[in-house]
């Protein structure tokens, strides 16, 4: 069993099981730094978290943020439960103290992919823009197909610092992009629903079609696209 292979086993037999089970509510989703802790006591000195925006929408790319942290941030929560004056706010402090990097997947890209691969291109790039190279990676809900040693976690962005610091990073880094998108595209309303299937978002695509910068691999814009697209 390689090193790595025994600290996740020994990590789900100790740290996960730590502490009596609470109900999760908006007021307990404080994300801890415990999987931090424990991994420097194995020898760990750059833990990295790693989480994506954008897998979900219809429109834009798709983007993930890894961010080695060195602190704890007042207010730090997953990045859906702030609003986006914190989460501006926070991204600003987190880029000024800490190693980020970001990971951008085209729109093509994914069509060309699909989002599972798209996903690990998008993972894979913001850790090759890191400063410091990694020595343990802990991701948001999907693996990292990576040869580094790397964990998985469930509601990462809700229960781990480095996880909710990442989620930050890329939802204020997509978010901007889509604004701009906004600004370039009329019509469309992108820098409000920022590309997911909201009523409004199905309400612009009814009218107009789908644009260039819609996901044909996503099933509700597949069904539009015999229709011409706007430059």
């Amino acid at each position: 069993m390689s090193r790595s292979a025994k600290i996740i086993f020994w990590y789900n037999k100790t740290v996960k099981k730590r502490g009596p089970k609470l109900k999760l509510t908006k007021r307990l989703r404080i994300p801890k730094d415990n999987h931090e802790v424990n991994l420097k006591e194995q020898g760990f000195n750059f833990i990295c978290g790693l989480d994506e925006v954008g897998r979900g929408a219809w429109a834009g790319p798709l983007v993930a943020a890894a961010v080695i942290l060195d602190r704890r941030y007042y207010k730090l929560r997953d990045s859906k439960l702030l609003t986006s004056k914190d989460r501006e706010k926070l991204s600003r402090k987190i880029k000024k103290t800490c190693f980020w990097g970001i990971g951008e997947v085209s729109v093509e890209e994914i069509d060309e992919l699909k989002l599972t691969k798209a996903t690990q291109l998008a993972f894979r790039r913001a850790v090759e823009n890191l400063k410091v190279k990694p020595d343990f990676v802990l991701s948001d809900g999907f693996k990292f197909d990576s040869p580094l040693p790397c964990l998985h976690l469930i509601k990462g962005d809700m229960n781990c610092v480095s996880i909710a610091a990442a989620s930050i990073i890329a939802k204020v880094y997509r978010d901007k992009l889509m604004l701009q998108l906004d600004e370039k595209i009329e019509g469309y309303s992108f820098g409000l629903h920022k590309g997911y299937g909201t009523k409004l978002h199905q309400k612009r695509l009814e009218k107009l079609g789908p644009s260039v910068h819609h996901r044909r691999c996503c099933k509700p814009i597949g069904r539009l696209t015999n229709r011409d697209y706007m430059v």
